[in-house]
């Protein structure tokens, strides 16, 4: 074993920092023998220096993230602050300074992902982010190396444990929405400010970072279609189980039918119970992949939080360790299918349509020929009405969502039909 300790340095030393701290502790003789060499903690950046950082010598402790990173003598540049600025300043200095970089940053990695790989692979650095997405479930490393010999089609899950929180006690306990987030709440699932997690930010960010590994495609944030799951009602929970659905948050990242182009998209959606991801319960996460040689892999597990997150922050730093005292570097950005990403109107799927309509012959005549004059094909309706008012649920089978959108436009503008109460795709068949 290598005397000289790898010297790490970690930027952000909350929830998930602290327990990197911990584990780089209690671990120390473990982690030594696995990676080969000691680690030793050698700076904490944190915007609050006077707070109680139990197992953190105060003198390692400092506000000066910048001064910390250009050191020169750092081995490990830990990144756990999270958001856009400083983080990717501070990344792209340490590789400059000679260290390696383990993030966990998704917001960041989505948005800039490529320009940091850049930043690595000039300095000759690593840059890993197994914690950006699905915290403690290995996820990343598999798609990137387990699976670089086979042909990913589609990526299919759930990365967003407050979501599925959330929906899951609608659907066991008949909870609206707000009483699902308010208990989300309460029990530390759900930010006070819950925007980011249920209008699919978060989860977005992470179908990015997926899509872009999955088909060796640069996937941006903004290639990736998002809709929160705000509007999803009882009603919809009602609508689901009498299909033998229930609904769930999904990132869907696939190749389309011809292969030649990639979609990354976040929405709520209906799948069938006997799907694998209906049964993921509670604050978990599960990814499910579907690729040529492999067939179908799910990966299950707890997708946040402190101790997992740092779980998998730990793994990274092994892995980087490793190269750094073996002299070379993981791999890095794989690109090269340069894949153009489709837009959401050219995704075919199957939707559930819920039509608030006047209780009077003919409606079921009039709705079904716009169906048919925008070519999408009806598989099911269920009709309900009583003193004059009346509920239409249309099951479609696979259509565009550009045909989908115009038939939608064109039944609103119908006189017997009074709204459009829902529209919910309808994945995993």
């Amino acid at each position: 074993m290598r005397t000289r300790p790898l010297k790490v340095a970690l930027l952000g030393c909350g929830v998930v920092g602290s327990e990197v701290a911990r584990i780089m502790t209690t671990h120390a003789d473990d982690l030594a023998a696995r990676i080969g060499a000691p680690v030793e903690l050698a700076g904490v950046a944190v915007r609050r220096p006077d707070k109680v950082r139990e197992g953190i010598d105060p003198a390692l402790v400092t506000t000066d993230a910048t001064a910390l990173v250009k050191r020169g003598d750092l081995d490990i540049v830990v990144e756990v602050i999270g958001g856009i600025e400083p983080a990717r300043t501070l990344i792209t200095t340490a590789f400059e300074h000679g260290a390696s970089v383990v993030s966990a940053n998704k917001a960041l990695l989505a948005q800039d992902g490529a320009a940091l790989h850049a930043a690595a692979d000039e300095h000759g650095k690593d840059l890993y982010y197994e914690a950006a997405v699905a915290g403690a479930i290995p996820l990343i490393r598999p798609l990137r190396e387990s699976l670089a010999g086979d042909k990913v089609n589609r990526v299919l899950g759930i990365v967003n444990g407050t979501t599925n929180f959330i929906l899951d006690k609608m659907d066991t306990t008949g909870a609206g929405y707000q009483e699902a987030l308010d208990e989300a709440t309460a029990l530390g699932y759900a930010e006070a400010d819950p925007t980011a997690d249920v209008e699919g930010f978060d989860a977005a960010a992470k179908a990015a970072i997926l899509a872009g590994i999955a088909f060796h495609t640069r996937v941006r944030l903004d290639d990736v279609y998002r809709e929160g799951m705000s509007e999803v009602t009882a009603a919809d929970f009602a609508s689901a189980k009498e299909m033998g659905c229930t609904i769930k948050l999904l990132a869907i990242c696939e190749r389309a039918g011809d292969g030649a182009s990639v979609t990354a998209r976040v929405h709520p959606a209906m799948i069938p119970l006997s799907h694998p991801l209906a049964s993921v319960r509670g604050a978990y996460n599960a990814v499910f992949v579907e690729s040529d040689a492999s067939g179908q892999l799910m990966f299950y597990g707890p997708g946040a939080g402190g101790a997992p997150t740092a779980s998998a922050v730990l793994g990274d730093l092994v892995a980087v360790g490793r190269n750094r005292i073996s002299g070379t570097t993981g791999p890095g950005e794989s690109a090269y299918a340069a894949l153009p990403v489709s837009s959401m109107g050219e995704v075919v799927t199957r939707y559930h349509i819920s039509l608030d309509v006047a209780d009077k012959p003919g409606v079921l005549a009039q709705v079904a020929t716009v169906f048919a004059e925008h070519g999408v094909s009806i598989d099911t309706v269920r009709q309900q009405g009583k003193d004059g008012e009346a509920s239409l649920v249309v099951v479609t089978h696979r259509a565009s969502d550009a045909a989908l959108g115009g038939t939608v436009e064109a039944l609103r503008n119908l006189d017997t039909v009074r709204g459009v109460a829902s529209i919910m795709r309808v994945e995993g068949e």
